[in-house]
């Protein structure tokens, strides 16, 4: 067994590591939309990794997402691992994989912020620390309880009885699933139409970018390549706090569901506000929570949660549960290069947004084709936006 990078033709295999572990398989576009990534061409970084066996067959993999970041106008790469899959045969070749990821050349940091519990124990042996402050917190507040209840009954059965899954089916689905129509949005929160280089979002992340604290990129250019995901069913929610005439503010939301049995739910994939402007934080946070029912999702989800970002959340901390509980985010950073002293991480600089199980159109109330407009990527260097 030798490690070695990924290609085009393990893909098939790769799906199939997925597919044993009920994960979401990536179509044809969507492998090629994770090969598009702008950050990954500019290091040529391979798309992950792969343990191969005697005839070159993908056994075990693991994900190799490049992200560009900004500190004080100077540019870095992060690397984050993701959708590790290792067969319980092959126990033990996940070092491998994890040593291939944190020794690529040209990045600042490896990292990983959704490790499970039994995986968080595996990062420490690779010299990636606890981090930040709250890497052991998640915070997700309860729609519809009812639903969760429910939820959480049927994966008790089906961990009883596995051969129910298949003829369980999708459940608890609803065909008002990502209405947009339906939001209710104060007049100072908008939604983000457009992400073309001159847009007003394009001058918020400038006035992000200049602020000199460690930032992933949110370029117009980079947020027209995430919202294009063609694996996505239902499109990214994108607000905007507006306050005398410009952007202070945006929050990332994505509707998912974690698998067949569970309810959808919101995933908060990124919250942040300029310097000065932690209101807007609150205010966004509430607008999504004050919506979820009208989108029809059982839950809210922040999987990530930096110290500021806390306190920025204020009284809505204290109506959210806190799950986690073990140290699922972990970072290396380069002796050489900046550390992590002034990077606030939100689930946008993880793999929240492309791993996420999508919601099936066929039983949110929706046919083929028929998605949530997403917004428009007029602008250089466009992404694709596939149909469904």
């Amino acid at each position: 067994m030798s490690v070695r990078p990924v290609h085009q033709g393990d893909y098939a295999d790769v799906n199939a590591l997925h597919r044993a572990v009920w994960w979401p398989e990536r179509s044809s576009a969507g492998w090629r939309w994770l090969e598009d990534n702008p950050a990954r061409q500019a290091l040529d970084a391979p798309v992950g990794y792969v343990v191969q066996d005697r005839d070159g067959v993908a056994r075990a993999f693991v994900g190799n997402m490049i992200q560009r970041f900004w500190q004080d106008g100077r540019e870095y790469f992060g690397a984050q691992g993701f959708s590790i899959v290792v067969p319980p045969e092959l126990a033990g070749c996940s070092r491998g994989l994890i040593r291939s990821v944190c020794r690529q050349d040209g990045v600042f940091s490896v990292f990983t912020f959704n490790a499970n519990p039994a995986s968080a124990r595996l990062y420490p042996r690779f010299d990636l620390k606890p981090f930040p402050d709250t890497h052991a917190l998640k915070l997700s507040w309860v729609i519809d309880p009812l639903a969760c209840l429910t939820g959480r009954v049927l994966r008790g059965l089906v961990k009883r009885a596995p051969g129910l899954a298949r003829p369980l089916g999708e459940r608890l689905m609803s065909p008002r699933l990502g209405d947009v129509d339906g939001l209710k949005l104060p007049d100072w929160i908008e939604v983000v139409t457009d992400l073309s280089d001159g847009s007003d979002y394009g001058r918020f992340w400038d006035t992000l970018k200049a602020e000199g604290r460690m930032v992933a990129d949110r370029s117009p250019e980079a947020m027209r390549w995430r919202v294009s995901d063609p694996d996505q069913t239902l499109a990214p929610l994108l607000l905007a706090y507006r306050r005398d005439g410009r952007i202070i503010g945006y929050a990332y939301a994505q509707i998912g569901k974690g698998n067949a049995i569970e309810p959808p739910f919101l995933e908060i994939i990124d919250l942040i506000a300029l310097e000065g402007e932690r209101d807007a934080v609150f205010a966004l946070a509430r607008t999504l929570l004050d919506n979820a029912q009208a989108l029809a999702v059982a839950k809210v989800r922040l999987q990530v949660v930096n110290p500021e970002l806390l306190e920025a959340l204020g009284p809505l901390v204290r109506t959210a549960r806190r799950e986690g509980g073990w140290g699922h985010c972990h970072a290396w950073f380069d002796p050489d290069g900046p550390g992590g002293d002034q990077w606030a991480p939100t689930p946008f600089d993880g793999d929240y947004s492309f791993c996420t199980r999508p919601a099936p159109l066929r039983t949110a109330g929706r046919t083929a084709g028929q998605r949530v407009p997403a917004p428009q990527t007029e602008g250089k260097n466009e992404g694709r936006v596939a149909k469904a």
